[in-house]
């Protein structure tokens, strides 16, 4: 205990001095080596003992995720580290790699200011290292590189020093041109990776020995003496003339920003408060004295101390006992304990001042992505996942006695997982869980049943999908039931970058009007049009282009909640709506406010949207996914046969070292049940991933089945509207 408590003591002394702290996230496609990596830094620290690290996976603290051998919760963890005389805190995410929890990625990365990007050395970049580079840059968080199994490059493969150092450029070539691509500003600032600057690292996390320009300048080690010492089964010696953890933590405290330099560029990208004001200068300036800003990241159960909020402290100092305000919830939450992470466990400390890493208790109001002050103050854009739900199962207590329990733990669940949706339908009883992928809600339903011990029945899986309009319409008339009310409106497709800017957060209704106007006429919207927004709901605009009707303000309201429920649930089959742009053109209403209300104004409206997306044949989307097969030669037919046999599509077939690499993409609801098929048609031999790529038409001859389904499922009526002859 003595050791991690110096450790704690160290972590204490370090963070009033935002000089010398680091928050940085480990983050790369599942497989290549994070979990292992953190282990040696953890090691290097002094936390864990040297001999276990790489196999004890000290930061899967779940049961599920040591079974599973995957991360599958990001962890935190304080570490100090001496580089050039001078000692540095810090602070370490370790985030999951399968595509199914990439909101952890994306909510660890609001809490940092570096990622260290780790790829495997064989497979190169793979498409969740994309994911989550672009998750890193549209934070502002710098990246650097990490090539991992570079062992492999020598033991497996048998390259000579030149094919080596050609294949680790081609990495280094590729993280830049995706770093290019998706930043150009800040790649041209000095945020490309390269060997020269020392942003890059080799190694193997596996056998704990790294290289980068710095440490073999210093250890006199290049590429021949790795070779032969690899070969020669002398890799200890690599291991203690260059140790990993010195060589990526060296790397880390020499070229990630500190929160003193990060947090003036940061603030402004996330928070759109008023730049002038003294809240706006005391997080710029990360002012420890200032007023309370704690933005939460995270939130996990702790079995003793109940719910954990885990987040970046952009200002002043959180101790215990404070009364700060949680954004969007009435009231006061206390502060009950203040403390830092170790790894799996949360160590308590009086006080955590700003530029650091905290975890607190007595939050009760907050959810991952809430805002925490001690001022009543405009919160931080919300965290914008890329990915959005496309699999729901039902999930009920297999026990009547448990059904208050579950519903409070799914409640629980949305709380800490915000890329989680839970319908809970009091009249039915059945409650839907809706998330990323088959193992997200796997693992979730896994959690209810061993953490609270609710045996839980699911279902099968369901696919959820979209409507769309295909075509621009006429005015349509929408009547109220007393026949007092009119609403003429038109309906027509989005633009595709529109739809895109809105799911990326870059176009909202929270943002100031002026920007909202640039960012859509950026996008294609005509400048009278943009002017003109009322609402945006999901992917969907609405458009007032009324002239001075009387009563049209007061009765708005009501409008947008008609349109709201037109658009939550589509004429088709019930299902969300995405991508339309509804003109509000004119609108005859009663002058006596009590034959205006809302049972006459919403159905009117909801009516009007419903024929006008009839009108406009709206159709159904299917969610859809990029897959990616690596297999043995012999094996290629089969696997691609999966994917066609799935109504998927073979994009791409090429070579890569000794294997194939089939890419394609195939709807996810073929793709349910896709990882017993693939082993069985390939013995085992193929690794595989699957990116969600959003929705697209789904074919005509497919429509009508499919609609019927979902009605029926539903509980809807089994006659499609009037007006739906085309499909």
């Amino acid at each position: 205990m003595g050791r991690r408590k110096k450790i704690v003591e160290q972590c204490e002394r370090l963070m009033d001095k935002p000089e010398q702290i680091r928050n940085i996230a480990i983050a790369a496609h599942i497989d290549h080596g994070k979990t292992t990596l953190t282990d040696n830094l953890l090691a290097g620290a002094g936390m864990i003992s040297s001999e276990t690290a790489g196999e004890q996976r000290a930061m899967d603290t779940e049961e599920d995720e040591q079974e599973r051998g995957i991360t599958i919760d990001a962890a935190n963890v304080s570490m100090t580290h001496e580089y050039e005389d001078t000692d540095y805190l810090i602070n370490l995410i370790d985030t999951p790699g399968h595509v199914d929890f990439g909101g952890d990625v994306t909510r660890a990365m609001r809490a940092v200011d570096g990622a260290l990007v780790v790829v495997d050395a064989v497979e190169g970049t793979m498409p969740q290292t994309e994911t989550v580079l672009r998750q890193a840059l549209r934070e502002g968080v710098k990246p650097t590189l990490f090539i991992n199994k570079v062992d492999r490059l020598i033991n497996e493969l048998q390259e000579g020093p030149e094919e080596m150092q050609q294949r680790l450029m081609d990495v280094i070539r590729d993280v830049n041109e995706l770093i290019r691509g998706m930043n150009e500003e800040k790649y041209e600032e000095g945020w490309k990776v390269s060997v020269e600057d020392g942003t890059v690292a080799f190694g193997s996390a596996l056998y704990n020995w790294a290289v980068s320009m710095p440490s073999m300048q210093r250890t006199g080690i290049d590429f021949g003496d790795i070779i032969e010492m690899n070969r020669g089964d002398n890799v200890d010696e690599l291991k203690e003339r260059s140790p990993l953890s010195n060589v990526v933590l060296d790397m880390v405290a020499e070229h990630f920003p500190n929160p003193v330099d990060a947090q003036p560029e940061r603030i402004p990208n996330i928070w759109r408060g008023d730049a002038d004001t003294q809240l706006a200068e005391d997080m710029q300036l990360v002012n420890k004295d200032g007023e309370v800003v704690l933005m939460v990241t995270d939130i996990g159960i702790d079995p003793h101390a109940g719910e954990i909020a885990a987040g970046r402290v952009f200002s002043g100092t959180l101790e215990k006992g404070q009364e700060l305000y949680v954004s969007g919830t009435a009231g006061k939450n206390r502060l009950q304990s203040v403390g830092i992470y170790m790894g799996g466990e949360r160590e308590e400390v009086e006080r955590v001042p700003a530029g650091n890493i905290a975890a607190v208790t007595g939050l009760k109001d907050a959810i991952a992505g809430s805002t925490v002050s001690s001022v009543e103050m405009t919160p931080f854009e919300s965290i914008e996942h890329i990915s959005e739900p496309v699999i729901t199962k039902s999930v009920e207590a297999k026990n009547m006695d448990d059904l208050p329990k579950l519903i409070e733990t799914l409640r629980q669940v949305s709380k800490e997982d915000p890329t989680i949706q839970i319908e809970i339908n009091e009249d039915t009883g059945e409650h839907l869980i809706s998330g990323q992928g088959e193992l997200h809600l796997e693992v979730i339903t896994q959690r209810i049943e061993r953490n609270q011990g609710i045996p839980v029945t699911t279902g099968e899986p369901i696919v959820v999908f979209r409507e769309s309009i295909q075509h621009a319409t006429d005015t349509v008339e929408g009547i109220s039931p007393n026949r007092h009310n009119r609403f003429y409106l038109t309906a027509e497709p989005l633009e595709q970058e529109i739809v895109e800017k809105i799911k990326l957060g870059d176009v909202s209704m929270d943002m100031p009007e002026q920007d909202r106007r640039e960012e859509l006429q950026e996008a294609g919207m005509d400048k009278d049009t943009s002017q003109n927004v009322e609402e945006i709901h999901g992917t969907n605009i609405l458009i007032d282009d009324t002239k001075g009707i009387q009563h049209l303000n007061e009765t708005m309201e009501l409008v947008v909640e008609g349109l709201e429920e037109a658009l939550d649930e589509g004429p088709l089959a019930g299902e969300p709506v995405e991508g339309t742009l509804i003109r509000l053109e004119d609108a005859r209403l009663h002058e006596d406010t009590i034959h205006r209300g809302p049972a006459q104004v919403i159905p009117a409206v909801r009516h009007a949207v419903h024929s006008a997306l009839v009108q406009g044949e709206v159709k159904l989307l299917e969610p859809i996914q990029d897959v990616r097969i690596d297999v043995p030669n012999e094996h290629m037919g089969a696997a691609s046969g999966e994917i066609q046999g799935r109504r998927g599509r073979v994009d791409d077939m090429y070579q890569e070292g000794d294997l194939m690499v089939v890419e394609g993409i195939a709807p996810v609801e073929e793709m349910i049940g896709f990882a017993s098929d693939i082993r069985s048609a390939t013995e085992g031999r193929a690794s595989w991933n699957t990116e969600n790529a959003g929705f697209r038409v789904m074919a005509d001859n497919l429509q009508r089945e499919q609609i019927m389904d979902i009605r029926e499922r539903k509980g809807m009526k089994l006659e499609l509207p009037e007006a739906v002859d085309y499909i």
